[in-house]
């Protein structure tokens, strides 16, 4: 190698050595930083909030009735429901499904739409898909409504119904008798109401 293009190599290496240090890499800004923290944020949060919209969605559509009686196995509960007094009555109060079945509390409401998923496997095996099906395991099926609503204390029905607000005077004879009584000793409404808006299956005891 000659000692010209030596010298020319030598003097190209530091003038690119000393263009290399007027320039050094700049790390990146903070708030370059903070901006790309910020959209990401942004992100997580809206993906949250139609997260969220669209759950509250599916939980208020599948509570429809509508949605209930879809269900092949529902109907011989439906046309039951449909002649009793929590479909029709003087006041014109008009009880849906989930006004019964569903609580309106977040928590137990998912408990219980869980829970739910049972029923859909159930309609999918065929378990009460023939009224002759259904009529065999009724009890079963009511006994385990029953049970659950006494631990509840009955809290769908009192969505409507309280002893406060009762007014004894209007009622029957039998009811200014028993309500009192009732509210004395901690009694709950499935205790004593069985069958006001499906039929009471058939029972040994």
């Amino acid at each position: 190698m000659s000692p010209a293009k030596n010298h020319s190599e030598t003097a190209a290496d530091a003038s690119g050595a000393a263009h290399h240090e007027r320039h050094p890499k700049r790390p990146p800004s903070k708030k370059r930083s903070w901006c790309k923290s910020l959209g990401f944020f942004a992100i997580i949060f809206m993906a949250g909030v139609f997260g969220m919209a669209g759950f509250v969605t599916a939980i208020e559509w599948t509570n429809r009735t509508e949605f209930c009686t879809s269900c092949h196995s529902m109907q011989l509960n439906y046309d039951e429901y449909k002649e009793s007094i929590h479909y029709k009555n003087r006041s014109g109060a008009h009880a849906q499904c989930h006004d019964c079945h569903v609580p309106k509390e977040l928590g137990p409401k998912l408990v219980r739409k869980f829970f739910a998923v049972n029923d859909i496997i159930a309609e999918i095996k065929g378990t009460i898909d023939t009224p002759e099906k259904f009529y065999a395991k009724r009890a079963e099926l009511a006994d385990r409504v029953w049970v659950y609503m006494i631990k509840s204390d009955s809290r769908e029905c009192r969505n409507c119904h309280t002893y406060d607000s009762m007014d004894v005077m209007k009622q029957s004879n039998a009811a200014k008798l028993r309500h009192p009584q009732a509210a004395l000793e901690g009694k709950t409404c499935v205790q004593c109401h069985k069958g006001v808006a499906h039929k009471l299956p058939p029972r040994e005891d």
